[in-house]
């Protein structure tokens, strides 16, 4: 079974400006990349709702990043407010609200890399050269 991690979109993979979309944080869309190459399946889990949901699934599509689904468990779920709860069936969640605060993507990825396997990203990716020369 693929891990599935469900991703906030404001103060996660942006920075808070809603109802606008904020720049970028640092390293998020190409740590979601990596993730997506490693089988996992991503969830966009947002508050935004209607036109404001549509620009962030743009906003993430013109950045690479195509979601599983996005504020729901699979792509059919057909979703009735008063008959399911929101709640998520996610293994992760990756969310600025976290206890601590947002970890940053760097850490994240430290934290689900593959173990077991010779993966090396930090020497075949640009993207990983940049973290281990900013973090190291």
């Amino acid at each position: 079974m693929d891990l599935i991690i469900a991703v906030d979109f404001d103060g996660t993979i942006v920075e808070h400006k809603y109802p606008e979309i904020g720049k970028e944080i640092l390293f998020a869309f190409s740590t979601l990349k990596e993730l997506k190459k490693l089988n996992y399946k991503l969830i966009l889990w947002t508050v935004r709702s209607g036109k404001t949901l549509d620009e962030a699934v743009e906003y993430c599509k013109k950045n690479g990043v195509e979601f599983y689904a996005v504020n729901k468990n699979y792509p059919e779920e057909d979703f009735d407010e008063n008959d399911i709860s929101r709640k998520l069936n996610a293994d992760i969640f990756i969310d600025d609200r976290n206890i601590g605060g947002f970890l940053g993507w760097s850490k994240i990825w430290q934290n689900l890399k593959p173990k077991d396997k010779e993966h090396n990203f930090q020497q075949k990716s640009s993207f990983f050269e940049k973290l281990k020369f900013l973090f190291s």
